[in-house]
């Protein structure tokens, strides 16, 4: 049985609401400032090194990981951590289309070698900053993605917009997709 017009507005603006609560609760507890790298496997975007200064100590891993913040989980990575684990983070809350994409983006060759190389620690953050467009299947937000990477060059934090499609699917809601908010998804 297909939901009524009315219970099916009725859905999206409770999923509006939560998500934008979410929004404002990872806003509202951190501050991010700063520039310089990247997301560490960006579906269309290929990852830069930091212009930071150069440093001799390797960074360490976060202490926590926010696991609980989708986001979040997509910034935060460790040069210890294999592909499976990466994308593993996420398995639940993303298409398995998509966690696959995001497996093999993180195992590319030269960024895989960049990172273990420059000992790369990132973590990161997000909060929705805007929805872009919404569907009777999809919705699309525009969220803000916070990482702060260590690497033996040094600290950098920078904070980039991805536009992030997500999918009702049987389980509920998944991200299918993650672009940089000006290249697509809209």
């Amino acid at each position: 049985m297909e939901p009524s017009s009315g219970q099916q507005r009725l859905l999206f603006v409770v999923v509006v609401l939560v998500l934008a609560g979410l929004g404002v609760y990872l806003i509202s507890g951190r501050t991010h400032n700063g520039t310089a790298a990247t997301p560490p496997a960006s579906v269309s975007a290929t990852s830069q090194a930091p212009q930071a200064p150069a440093t001799s100590q390797a960074p360490q891993a976060p202490a926590t990981t926010p696991a609980s913040v989708p986001a979040g989980d997509y910034g935060t990575y460790s040069y210890t951590e294999t592909a499976a684990a990466y994308a593993g983070k996420m398995a639940s809350l993303v298409t398995g289309e998509l966690a696959a994409t995001l497996k093999n983006a993180y195992a590319t060759p030269g960024l895989a070698a960049q990172r273990t190389a420059q000992k790369q620690v990132s973590t990161g953050s997000g909060g929705i900053a805007s929805i872009r467009s919404f569907g009777s299947g999809s919705i699309t937000f525009v969220v803000n993605i916070a990482q702060q990477l260590a690497t033996t060059q040094g600290t950098s934090t920078k904070t980039t917009q991805y536009a992030v499609t997500v999918v009702s699917a049987a389980g509920g809601w998944q991200v299918n997709d993650i672009e940089l908010a000006g290249a697509g998804n809209q």
